[in-house]
């Protein structure tokens, strides 16, 4: 049997491993977004400090699990062997768990994860242990859990939520008003009051939540930060407003970046030192447990586990291999990019393309919103909305998309401030707020009040809010459901279920991160169409170059794909090339949602490179709806299972195809090599393949009056050669507009930018 309890804790300690990985993956959007969203300093500048930060936390945790030992159950109600089986429960929980959301790209609470993993592990060993006691009843559920601990974790999300939105808000919309987006402009002052502000609450961020629990402060520092918080952030503000004065007046140093590297730095620093019991606090318990339970020499079923309610110190070389772990994982792991990147996505200045769909929901919170606006600037004065209209006027800057931060350094700064001050508040106050919880929702709030939601992306931005906040009660819900199941299994199931749960774990991860590394290679290596940023006819016709070989290709493919399919009555073919032409039709009209941004960049002399641009993505539209109908009518066909098309039809087709894919690939060929000579020839070719889709309508014609039996097939063939004919019109346009632009002599035009580098 003690076999058993040794395999439990090897598990254990792998899963505690994977689990840190898992956890930092999710959690690096915590100190990262604002940073990497503001570019600020490179991303490399960014890792490192964030990596220092990360250490500094592990080393500095004071290492006590007291959430993970007693915080959620009473551990002298349970035995040995229960307790194994609640921390094993938990930790499987938690591995996948937190891998599915950061596979989503979505942010969740590890704090919460781990708490509600425990409190349903628990209730589901002590639900087995009263029903097996005729003496007891559900009532008696209260002796074995902490109730007091799970009702304070639940009123601090909603907590957490409401409050860090609307502070964040508030905060944002008054420095934004102060400051403006021209900034840099202001009087010295300005940007020393607002460093000292910053750098001050970061300062007791730091030491409040950071490291004022570290095993190697003395009493004397830990009762002086304790008790004299208010003179504390006095001073502070004092000094460091000067010295912030001193570094913009003579060293001409950009204070903001200054603050948002401290602020990377401060929440690096408590994420370590404090979300460490998350990954590490339930293996390590279950290891001082073993240690209790072999030094007693009792049954496993009879040693009772008052042990655990002692406080432990952490061994610090256990700290050191986990802040290490965690290092490595903010560097290598590319989930942990995903997540940050939707914190960043929904908090962008500029349009981005949105990842989530509006809803009922988001729709009806956008028109609510408007409607108190418009309440509210009816009863302000004229002068004052003039005024702060003003100091929301963005500079406008010409640089390349790939360039633009996704927010302003004033934003990024009163995002690490918020949080570092909402976050030191309710440490203070021994309230349960989660770190995610509070920097996500900061940084909502400000771009809410920085008018990055406006008009045209406010309800995509509202409905991707929702989506992660719904993720974050389902972690709550399926944290504490999964985690009374996987108990119950380890208690009935003991040594035989710990195998079969940990192999289904392992091939679990397996299969996701095969999936997520199958999916970065897809992006990487499928054709993405770029837009355009020349700013002369001749410019775009070379940038653009690729993108129509792109289509061309990728269009033949559909095409090809779309007749065999149908020949073959292929339906698991024809769904997969549905998909091909919906990401292809998607990056189109992505292209065409550029437009505005393409001609606001035109200089006055090259208009008419914006005429040659929209007429190419119109044919473009035109292609890939033509495409669209023949991969949706054959799926359609083939789906409703109708009859098959005859012989003599998919003979004909196959022939169309072929003529159809000669003519893609010269005009692939010619685009690809930028030969826009070779046009002519592709030209001269469209007569013929005209007149056979001409002679193909003629025979279905004749077909039909003297054979043809079947309304659907008949339908179904019509539709193609009719279809085709009008993709092979707009393919013969977009040529056109290209043989007929083209200037080989003239040398193509380039953004001023662009002209610098």
């Amino acid at each position: 049997m003690e076999n058993l309890y040794v395999y439990m804790l090897a598990a254990l300690a792998f899963l505690a491993i994977a689990d840190l990985v898992v956890g930092v993956s999710n959690d690096a959007v915590n100190f990262l977004n604002s940073a990497i969203g503001s570019k600020a300093v490179s991303f490399k500048t960014i890792m490192i400090v964030a990596s220092i930060g990360v250490a500094v936390g592990a080393m500095t945790s004071s290492g006590m699990m007291e959430v993970a030992r007693k915080g959620i159950f009473n551990p002298g109600e349970f035995m040995f062997n229960e307790i194994m089986v609640i921390f094993m429960a938990v930790m499987l929980t938690d591995i996948l768990l937190l891998d599915f959301f950061n596979t989503l790209g979505m942010p969740t609470s590890t704090t919460v994860s781990i708490v509600f993993e425990l409190l349903g592990a628990s209730v589901a060993v002590a639900l087995i242990k009263i029903y097996a006691d005729s003496e007891q009843s559900i009532t008696d559920l209260s002796i074995y859990i902490n109730n007091d601990k799970a009702i304070q974790i639940i009123l601090g999300i909603l907590l957490s939520v409401v409050v860090a939105f609307s502070v964040g808000a508030i905060i944002q919309y008054a420095s934004r008003l102060l400051l403006s987006f021209k900034f840099q402009e202001k009087p010295s002052w300005y940007g020393a009051i607002f460093s000292g502000i910053a750098t001050s609450s970061i300062l007791y961020f730091i030491l409040i939540k950071g490291i004022k629990n570290a095993s190697f402060m003395n009493d004397d520092i830990k009762s002086l930060i304790s008790t004299n918080p208010i003179a504390l952030i006095g001073i502070s503000f004092l000094v460091l407003t000067a010295v912030s004065y001193l570094l913009i007046k003579y060293s001409k140093t950009n204070i903001y970046t200054v603050i948002i590297v401290v602020g990377t730095f401060a929440l690096a620093v408590a994420f370590a030192g404090n979300d460490l019991v998350n990954f590490i606090g339930v293996p390590i318990a279950a290891f001082n447990s073993y240690e209790a339970w072999s030094a007693s020499g009792a049954q496993p079923t009879e040693y009772v586990m008052t042990a655990l309610g002692e406080p432990v110190q952490t061994q610090p070389y256990l700290l050191l291999i986990a802040g290490l772990i965690m290092v490595l994982t903010l560097w290598f792991s590319s989930k942990a990019k995903a997540v940050v990147k939707t914190s960043v996505d929904l908090s962008r200045q500029d349009d981005v393309k949105e990842r989530f769909e509006p809803n009922f929901l988001s729709r009806s919170i956008v028109r609510f919103s408007m409607g108190i606006s418009e309440s509210l600037n009816a009863v302000l004065p004229n002068k004052y909305k003039v005024w702060s209209d003003q100091q929301f006027i963005k500079p406008k800057v010409i640089v390349k998309e790939q360039d633009i931060p996704a927010f302003d350094l004033v934003r990024a700064a009163v995002n690490l401030m918020v949080a570092s001050v909402l976050i030191s508040i309710a440490t203070s106050m021994k309230l349960p707020l989660s770190t995610t919880y509070v920097t996500f929702m900061v940084a909502m709030g400000t771009s809410l009040a920085d008018r990055a939601w406006g008009s045209e992306s406010a309800v995509y931005r509202v409905a991707g809010v929702l989506n992660v906040i719904g993720g974050w009660f389902f972690t709550a819900f399926s944290a504490f459901v999964a985690a009374a199941i996987m108990a119950y299994i380890l208690y009935y199931g003991q040594g035989y279920a710990l195998v079969g749960l940990l192999v289904l774990a392992v091939l679990l991860l397996i299969r996701s991160y095969m999936a997520h590394i199958q999916k970065s290679k897809v992006m990487k290596v499928e054709d993405q169409l770029e837009k355009a940023e020349s700013s002369s006819t001749q410019g775009v016709i070379q940038e653009s170059a690729t993108n129509i070989a792109s289509v061309v290709r990728r269009g033949n493919k559909i095409y090809t794909s779309a007749i065999n399919g149908l020949a073959v009555q292929d339906l698991k073919l024809l769904k997969k090339n549905r998909k091909q032409i919906d990401k292809l039709s998607n990056e189109i009209d992505d292209l065409r949602d550029h437009i505005f941004y393409f001609i606001k960049n035109l200089e006055e002399p090259s208009l008419s490179a914006s005429n040659f641009y929209i007429n190419i993505l119109g044919y473009l539209q035109d292609m890939t709806q033509s495409l669209d109908y023949i991969s949706k009518v054959s799926h359609k066909h083939v789906n409703n299972n109708h009859k098959k098309l005859k012989f003599s039809q998919i003979k004909e087709l196959k022939e169309l195809d072929a003529r159809m894919e000669a003519l893609f690939t010269k005009t692939q060929v010619a685009f690809e090599s930028r030969s826009f000579e070779q046009i002519g020839a592709v030209l001269a070719e469209r007569s013929d393949v005209y007149g056979l889709v001409k002679e193909k309508i003629q025979k279905q014609v004749e077909r039909t009056r003297s054979e043809e039996s079947s309304p659907k097939n008949t339908t179904l063939y019509f539709s193609l050669l009719l279809e085709t004919k009008d993709l092979l019109t707009a393919t013969m346009n977009l040529l056109e507009e290209y043989f007929g632009a083209h200037d080989s002599s003239v040398e193509p035009a380039k953004l001023a930018n662009d002209q610098e580098e």
